[in-house]
């Protein structure tokens, strides 16, 4: 890999990823990416008694190249947005690294083969804790896994250079129109940019996209296929922490490192 080349020749790249393991993505979301022979990323919650039985169909999508990720066991949220205790709010540090090693434990039975793992922050949460207490996760998840995916602001897409890998930003489509995620997609890669985009449901009942304008995206990424890099966030990580292990270092530890040597 080239220093100033994170991306081997394409001008950007983009990661598909879907959240929360549905029969909705099994139906409508995977069929329309193999038949392109376009990876993306799965985050499941290996949850309830019935964990193993549901995992069942994702052994296959996993075995075709899909990347499998972790989204916790039970995918706690903020309490604002559950209405009711239970969330993040409620937990400790301890109880969210519980949660993901419980994940990982059970995901390694659909992908054995999996050497790399991502995380997904349920509802783009980083945190555990309230007001004072308030602290962030985001170190369990540089710990444990080769990057996190994050939230992010609408038209704005991952830097190689500068991302941090247990927070990338994902860009969340949905209601977005086709054109609007090609839009995106053609702006961000001519600058260079890694965009993750986060999907739910293909025609579903929430955080939808139409099917129509998902295979549209679909159609757009195959035909830019040799300009373009679509690969699972892992094979993108992997390019970025190389490229970033390659250039020189940044943060506070690094610019006091330079000014001792001043």
């Amino acid at each position: 890999m080239h220093t100033k080349d994170p991306w081997n020749g394409f001008r950007g790249a983009v990661s598909l990823t879907f959240d929360d393991g549905t029969q909705n993505q099994l139906d409508k979301a995977l069929p329309p990416l193999d038949e392109r022979g376009l990876k993306a990323g799965f985050y499941l919650n290996p949850r309830g008694g019935n964990w193993r039985k549901n995992a069942q169909p994702w052994i296959a999508v996993a075995k075709n190249g899909h990347e499998i990720g972790n989204h916790t066991v039970n995918h706690p949220c903020p309490n604002n947005l559950l209405a009711r205790h239970g969330g993040h709010e409620d937990m400790s540090l301890d109880d969210m690294e519980s949660e993901i090693l419980e994940a990982r434990k059970r995901l390694l039975h659909i992908a054995p083969h999996q050497k790399q793992w991502t995380f997904a922050y349920p509802c783009y949460a980083t945190h555990v804790g309230r007001g004072r207490t308030r602290q962030s996760f985001e170190p369990l998840i540089a710990r444990h896994f080769l990057a996190g995916r994050a939230g992010g602001e609408y038209g704005i897409a991952n830097r190689p250079a500068w991302v941090d890998l247990a927070a990338v930003a994902g860009l969340d489509t949905q209601r977005m129109s086709g054109f609007e995620m090609i839009g995106l997609v053609e702006k961000l890669t001519s600058d260079g940019d890694w965009v993750v985009l986060v999907f739910h449901a293909i025609d579903g009942a929430y955080l939808t996209v139409g099917t129509y304008d998902y295979c549209m995206l679909l159609d757009y990424l195959k035909r830019k296929e040799q300009e373009i890099w679509t690969a699972p966030i892992a094979e993108a990580a992997k390019r970025v922490a190389a490229f970033q292990a390659q250039q020189a270092p940044v943060g506070p530890a690094a610019r006091s490192k330079a000014r001792s040597k001043a």
